[in-house]
């Protein structure tokens, strides 16, 4: 069988990892066998609410076991689990309830009246307590057995960032997991048994649904779950507590991370994971300081599902996000379509089993990012000689100033290696005449000096490395950068020139 759900079961019995444990939420530990019991007696309770093959089961939760619990029962049944992240504003859960049309929303009791409607509401409190008493009472109690489906049909779908337009749900098969565990989790970082991991991205976001669902399930190791938002002081007593071996999250967190948390917290470390942004190698290399471990950044996308290119355990290189892990292909296209040169510039297409198989109900925006199985990435980026892969930013980061286009990356590679800046987002804003002119938006180290002669230093840095063109003519300290949920940067608001006001 095929079902995800039900492969994921099996291979727990088979490699003798059933009651070893799975994952451990505000210092519960639930083991593997309790999880895959816990998501078949979930698959009866949503099949008496109405779910069936096929439908959608939209997942409002926080990272816990009742997620966990949701996600696994709804693909049971054949039908698409749609994680979303339950800190969104009610308009945007309106519009992704809308735009999903499930036949049931899983979420707290203080969301449930954000999705009356046609859909039917299951509670996570009444999740939790109705499945846990049955996982503890009768483990072995008839449930329904779990769907037939083959591996490319439908399994779940997760909603893109949204940083240029309507967040849309891409949808993925039963089978592309195991490529996910396949080409990263064993190839990149050699995940195996005796992990343990924890992703500071949520399960409701593709990064963290591999890291913290997928993988650790497929691989029998054990994983941390965190409901709560995440501190930079809250993970490291995590990471300290309960010796974690592999840490996923983003740039901007490690930035945090680095520049408030004492190194004696990450001794147990013995990888961490970057993705969703540049890794600078100024970052890269304070990380590697603090943390006492390699940093591997790496490339992957919603529409991918998760990473498809990386730097590995046996192949690094700062400044880069490594090469292509197979099964996946990339290539860099110029404007014309064409294949560049080693080294050239362009628009950064993906080839592989995981593409989605569509965004759900858009079949026009589908068409847009494919090419005969090639997916039209967004991002800029260039191969060396040896298949490193450079991220060179997204194709609409880039900037016009004088008529020229200038890279924010390379500028904000230069910023961010000043001692006193955690962060930086470089764009173009224009002035009254409407001429563009370069800004730079820094977020300073904790305790560091913020003075107006840090904006000075940080423009003759910029003057010793870069070109005219390509110096800041303003820089703004501020509080922090606009973010998505994802953590990705919302360059546009940036540009509007405000943000500096109020930031």
């Amino acid at each position: 069988m095929a079902n995800l759900a039900a492969v994921m079961a099996e291979r727990a019995r088979r490699q003798g990892f059933w009651s070893a444990p799975a994952f451990v939420v505000d210092e519960r530990t639930w083991t593997h066998a309790e999880v895959h019991q816990g998501a078949a007696h979930t698959s009866t309770l949503l099949a008496a609410e109405g779910v069936g093959q096929g439908d959608q089961v939209l997942i409002v939760a926080a990272d816990g076991i009742e997620a966990v619990w949701a996600f696994l029962g709804t693909v049971r049944l054949g039908a698409i689990a749609i994680p979303v992240n339950p800190r969104l504003t009610a308009d945007d859960h309106a519009g992704l309830a809308a735009d999903a049309c499930p036949a049931v929303v899983v979420c707290s009791a203080d969301l449930a009246d954000r999705f009356a409607g046609p859909a039917r509401v299951l509670r996570t409190e009444v999740l939790a307590a109705t499945v846990a008493e049955s996982v503890a009472e009768d483990a072995d109690a008839d449930v329904a057995l779990p769907v037939e489906v083959g591996g490319d049909e439908p399994a779940y779908a997760q909603y893109t960032s949204g940083t240029t337009g309507q967040p849309k749900a891409a949808v993925h098969r039963h089978g592309d997991p195991l490529v996910y565990f396949g080409a990263f989790a064993e190839g990149a970082i050699r995940m195996g048994r005796d992990d343990v991991v924890f992703s500071v991205s949520k399960l409701f976001f593709a990064y963290g649904l591999g890291n913290s669902l997928f993988f650790p399930l497929l691989s029998g190791c054990r994983a941390l779950l965190h409901p709560g938002p995440p501190r930079a002081d809250t993970v490291a007593g995590l990471v300290e507590r309960h010796a974690v071996s592999v840490l996923f999250s983003v740039p901007t967190f490690y930035a945090r991370l680095v520049a408030t948390a004492e190194a004696k917290a990450f001794s147990s470390l013995r990888v961490a994971v970057s993705a969703g942004e540049a890794l600078t190698p100024v970052l890269a290399e304070r990380a590697r300081r603090v943390l006492g471990c390699p940093i591997l950044d790496g490339l992957g996308s919603t529409e991918v599902g998760q990473t498809f290119a990386s730097n590995t355990l046996g192949a690094q290189r700062d400044g880069t996000v490594g090469h292509a892990l197979p099964p996946y292909q990339l290539r860099v296209a110029d404007d014309a379509g064409s294949d560049g040169c080693v080294g050239q510039a362009g628009t950064l297409w993906v080839k592989g089993p995981t593409i989605l198989i569509e965004y759900l109900g858009r079949p026009e925006a589908t068409a847009q990012v494919m090419r005969e199985g090639w997916l039209c990435t967004h991002d800029r980026a260039a191969i060396d000689a040896d298949g490193f892969v450079h991220h060179l930013g997204r194709v609409d980061d880039m900037e016009i100033v004088g008529g020229i286009n200038v890279a924010p990356l390379e500028v904000e590679a230069v910023l961010v290696a000043h001692p006193a800046v955690t962060e930086v987002a470089v764009a173009g804003v224009c002035d009254a005449m409407g001429a563009s002119r370069l800004e730079a938006f820094v977020v300073v180290v904790p305790g560091a000096s913020d003075g107006p002669d840090l904006a000075d230093d940080l423009v003759a840095l910029a003057q010793q490395s870069l070109a005219p063109h390509k110096v800041p003519r303003v820089v703004h300290l501020v509080d922090a950068l606009p973010r998505t949920p994802t953590g990705k940067l919302r360059r546009f608001l940036l540009r509007t020139g405000t943000w500096g006001d109020s930031g």
